[in-house]
């Protein structure tokens, strides 16, 4: 309407100007021409408008150009821009001003500094304007050393120490990277307003270490030249409290904020406050300001969800996004995929399958953070195969997409695909990033590939990435859990700024294969450096002195964790207990489970566990009954601790009750372990060929664990038949263990079987094997 408008008055005017001057069109007054292309709204009255001006023969007029570009600039129609240019002949620097912030406003930048580069070789001048437009436009392009040179015209016209010269320096500088320049330009310049300091402000919100602090100290040259802060101002401000978590500034903000009464009314400023809030950990005050806030835009709600996702609170992030539909809002693809976060880290997936539902029902496109979180909750709700169809279906993959995916598979003990997942990644050309060699590093460490590890630690090295402590501890882990313990010392020797996860790694390989003297001489040379140690440290030393069987040393760290308030931890109380019972004081373990309040499945197993270790099969039953009566499921750990009990006590029809108890009433599949204790069980009791046809009934035919039970058995019932076709199977499995030897050479032996011993005993002489000598790991 208002182009029509617009159209009907410029008719009207000709027609008046005709009658009542009967004069032609070309005396048409430029300035009402003017004033017909600011009120112009569309680009079709626009057309009309330019072929008017070339009828009345005002083409080559250079404000009316000015204009004209200016405006098919503002509808994108720039090849139409650059024909009203081109076709001026006498160009004047506000024209070409006018090109210039035409191709800046619809981001192509690199014309706007090729145009720049032909403007200088006319002679025609530059001012601040032409100055700030090519300095932004090197800024979003990244153009260093093209802004560089442009600093440099600066200087020479004396233009540096303009204020929007000025301000378009920093603001170059900063998105290149390069603060330091940034803040050298600031101090050059005497007259500075509230733009300046809010344009370095602004630049220090976006460094990524600490020293983006001294926007805070800009704030200080602010109070001392009488400037007032403004909501841009305010806004950087709480940019970097948020990066740098500093909550105390944030508060100090929002106060200022509520005294000048700036809190209201203004999304961008309330949300800002948000997320200082949310990133601080103070989520309660983050809810307060979006309840107060008076428009709730898609911003505000998305942050509160995902600051809810970051506070480990998804229970509360699910209610958000459920407000947020109630509301009748539809929900952005942002918050689509913090509601489905939140349903991953509860393992929801009927929720999660309803917001799919919703997205497929609604139409909406699935951008590639959408699509990743998606895959993100059907992976750590154990369906891979759904997260696998949804990542074939996504055409353009980025390094996160390919994270994800990597971590379903590890997180679902899929490492072969987690690595197949990899090299694909590596043949689409998708760069790896430190996520990325996180997960492949925690991959090759469950497989124990030393050589494909090696490779990993190789391209790491290359890439110059092993100073990085965060790798660093990686490697040592992986290293470590495939048993190369001298390449591990090695890979910790090389870390300069060790943090407590290299020395907890490095004592938890020394620990697992047996090195538990030298995981205590780590201890000591860890607190000598001063490190602290956390609970999963001090576990890992008990695992340690379990190994070693001293129970002084249980009790000082016992003493230590008491210290350092870590007694009530209920991992660190479980592995006291099994400490404590391994180390033959059962009665401890016992009290600290009375003690703990809160019992989780690991504590009743931990409890049940340590009765069994000690022969006390009706004790371990009793807790046993009262995990029951607590509601507590039982796991495989209980049952595989309940049967060895039942073993070791005799108890055969006890154990045969709870082992079909764990299939028929829990629904647990039995292990080899459950199997082993079975074949142990009735081997024990006498009843071999029972334990036989368990064997070969069930997928334990080349269990050791098993067929040495029941070779055990057979020695102790002197069962001859059964214990040759039990030995000869166990040396055809494991040819070079020497205890299947000794077992079936003293059956031989008891059954006056001479020539077979002998046979046996040439056998294991002629091939060097030996039974590991036992020694002590006290002295």
């Amino acid at each position: 309407m208002r182009a029509l408008g617009s159209l009907l008055a410029l008719t009207k005017f000709i027609q008046h100007r005709r009658l009542s001057y009967s004069i032609t069109p070309l005396h048409l007054h430029e300035q009402t021409l003017v004033s017909f292309l600011d009120t112009c709204s569309n680009f079709v009255s626009l057309r009309k408008i330019h072929a008017f001006v070339i009828v009345v023969g005002l083409q080559n007029h250079i404000f009316l150009s000015s204009k004209l570009l200016s405006r098919y600039a503002h509808y994108g129609c720039l090849a139409e821009s650059r024909r009203v240019f081109n076709r001026i002949i006498n160009r004047n620097l506000s024209l070409w001003n006018s090109i210039l912030v035409g191709y800046f406003r619809t981001h192509h930048y690199i014309e706007v500094l090729s145009l720049f580069s032909k403007l200088k070789q006319l002679n025609i001048g530059i001012d601040s304007l032409t100055l700030t437009v090519v300095l932004k436009s090197c800024a979003e392009n990244g153009v260093v050393e093209f802004g560089r040179g442009v600093h440099v015209n600066a200087v020479k016209l004396g233009l540096h120490i303009d204020r929007y010269v000025g301000s378009s320096l920093i603001g170059f500088y900063s998105k290149c990277g390069d603060i330091g320049d940034a803040r050298k330009v600031f101090d050059e310049m005497s007259d500075r307003d509230i733009v300046t300091h809010t344009a370095m402000i602004t630049a220090y919100a976006q460094v990524d270490d600490f020293c983006a602090y001294d926007a805070f100290k800009i704030v200080m040259d602010l109070q001392k030249a009488s400037l007032d802060p403004n909501r841009v101002t305010l806004v950087s401000l709480l940019q970097v409290a948020s990066k740098l978590r500093l909550r105390k500034e944030g508060r100090f903000i929002h106060g200022y904020a509520i005294r000048r009464g700036m809190d209201c009314f203004d999304e961008i400023l309330e949300t800002s406050l948000m997320n200082v809030y949310i990133k601080t950990g103070s989520m309660n005050e983050a809810e307060s300001i979006f309840r107060r806030m008076h428009t709730k835009n898609n911003a505000s709600w998305n942050a509160l969800i995902s600051g809810y996702i970051q506070n480990g609170q998804p229970c509360s992030a699910l209610d958000v996004f459920y407000r947020l539909v109630m509301k009748n809002r539809m929900p952005d693809l942002i918050s689509l995929a913090n509601g489905l976060l939140g349903c991953a880290d509860l393992k929801l997936l009927r929720q999660g399958k309803s917001i799919h539902g919703h997205v497929i029902r609604s139409g909406i496109d699935m951008d590639l953070i959408a699509t990743t979180a998606l895959i993100d909750m059907y992976s750590k709700c154990n369906c891979v195969a759904q997260a696998e169809e949804l990542f074939d279906g996504v055409e353009s993959r980025d390094v996160i997409l390919f994270n994800v995916l990597i971590a379903a598979y590890l997180e679902n003990g899929l490492a072969e695909k987690a690595m197949k997942t990899f090299d694909r990644m590596v043949k689409s050309g998708v760069t790896p990033n430190l996520a990325t060699m996180f997960n492949v590093l925690s991959a090759y460490a469950d497989l124990k590939d030393i050589k494909s590890g090696m490779g990993i630690h190789g391209y790491i090295v290359r890439r110059r990435l092993e100073h990085n402590t965060e790798i660093a501890n990686h490697i040592l882990y992986m290293y470590a859990k495939c048993g190369r313990i001298d390449l591990a010392r090695e890979v910790f020797n090389r870390v300069t700024s060790r943090d407590l996860v290299s020395w907890t790694s490095m004592m938890m390989g020394c620990v697992n294969y047996g090195h538990a003297d030298e995981a205590l001489a780590l201890f000591c040379m860890m607190q000598k450096d001063g490190m602290q140690p956390d609970s999963v440290t001090l576990v890992t030393l008990l695992k340690s002195f379990s190994q070693l069987g001293s129970l002084k040393l249980a009790m000082e760290i016992h003493g230590h964790a008491y210290r350092i308030q870590l007694d009530i931890d209920i991992p660190l109380i479980d592995a006291l207990a099994t400490t404590y019972a391994k180390c033959g004081r059962l009665d401890i373990a016992r009290v600290l489970f009375e003690c703990t309040s809160q019992r989780d499945l690991k504590s009743w197993n931990t409890v049940i566990a340590a009765h069994a270790l000690h022969g006390n099969c009706e004790e371990a039953l009793e807790f046993f009954g009262r995990m029951c009566r607590d509601g507590v499921e039982p796991d495989e750990s209980t049952f595989t601790s309940l049967l060895s009990a039942c073993s070791h006590a005799g108890l055969v029809e006890e154990g045969l009750r709870l082992f079909h108890s764990m299939t028929a009433d829990y629904s647990i599949s039995p292990c080899e372990k459950h199997y082993s204790c079975m074949v142990d069980l009735l081997g024990r009791a006498g009843r071999l060929k029972e334990a036989y046809d368990l064997l070969i009934c069930f997928p334990l035919s080349r269990s050791t664990s098993a067929l040495t039970a029941l070779l055990s058995a057979c020695r102790l019932y002197k069962n001859l038949e059964l214990g040759e076709l039990v030995g000869r199977k166990l040396m055809d499995i494991v040819p070079e263990c020497s205890s299947t030897y000794a077992l079936l050479s003293n059956i031989y032996a008891e059954a006056g079987k001479w020539t077979e011993m002998s046979n046996l005993r040439t056998h294991l002489i002629y091939y060097d094997l030996k039974k590991l000598p036992g020694h002590s790991m006290l002295i």
